[in-house]
């Protein structure tokens, strides 16, 4: 689906809820799938954008506890988050190796049969270049790859924001038509072709394989469907 101006706003928004779903988790992520505002939004998003995902997504047994017991929903926010680190640690970060590598480094490393190094792999340094010529950086005291499919995800957002008539902070030092390409629409099918659709199509396949705690497996059912909608 192409973007425009009409549809931007919420191509923004299904890219920052895909970037919420993979950051590792915390308090507010924890609530917000506990309350049901988390699949309420995925299912909203998705639909705004054409589709559809399947009856009984992201309908989580840990929601129907908080509802029949309120009175104990911050114990049982407490123990959800505890699982879903767990899991997210198992899953993404590994020990020695993640079952399913959040980087794109990895996987296209992977793909030409060398050795995945994160950082200094050629598809993360491209990934870091056109960062900068978006005129943004890796956050002050982080030390992320920006390869990483959340980091991808909120670029994703911030081009579609932009193409929706957001304004580009006066600190990256670039203007519109600086941007890869030379407009946010363009930059935005750049790095969807030339580097998302690369690789987070089967990141989501192999979490949605790998997972172990239902959410998990629902954030990539929904991440799969905003890429499906992308093409």
């Amino acid at each position: 689906m192409a973007i425009d101006k009409e549809n931007a706003s919420v191509w923004a928004t299904a890219w920052e809820m895909a970037a919420f779903s993979f950051r590792y988790p915390n308090r507010e992520t924890a609530e917000a799938v506990v309350s049901g505002e988390w699949t309420a939004a995925a299912v909203e998003i998705v639909e705004a954008l054409g589709g559809k995902l399947p009856e009984g997504f992201g309908q989580l047994p840990v929601m129907e506890e908080a509802q029949d017991a309120p009175q104990e929903a911050d114990a049982i926010v407490d123990t959800f988050l505890h699982t879903i680190r767990a899991e997210a640690t198992r899953l993404f970060v590994g020990a020695p190796t993640p079952a399913c590598s959040p980087y794109e480094g990895v996987w296209r490393a992977a793909d030409d049969g060398v050795q995945p190094l994160l950082f200094v792999n050629p598809h993360s340094m491209e990934v870091e270049r056109f960062c900068k010529a978006c005129g943004l950086g890796r956050p002050e005291g982080t030390n992320e790859p920006l390869d990483h499919v959340a980091t991808e995800c909120e670029l994703m957002q911030f081009l579609a924001a932009l193409a929706a008539g957001a304004t580009l902070p006066e600190e990256g030092g670039i203007t519109v038509d600086q941007l890869p390409d030379g407009s946010p629409e363009a930059a935005y099918d750049q790095f969807l072709l030339t580097h998302v659709n690369t690789w987070m199509p089967r990141f989501a396949e192999k979490v949605m394989e790998e997972a172990r705690v239902p959410f998990y497996g629902a954030a990539a059912e929904y991440l799969k469907a905003v890429l499906d909608l992308a093409k």
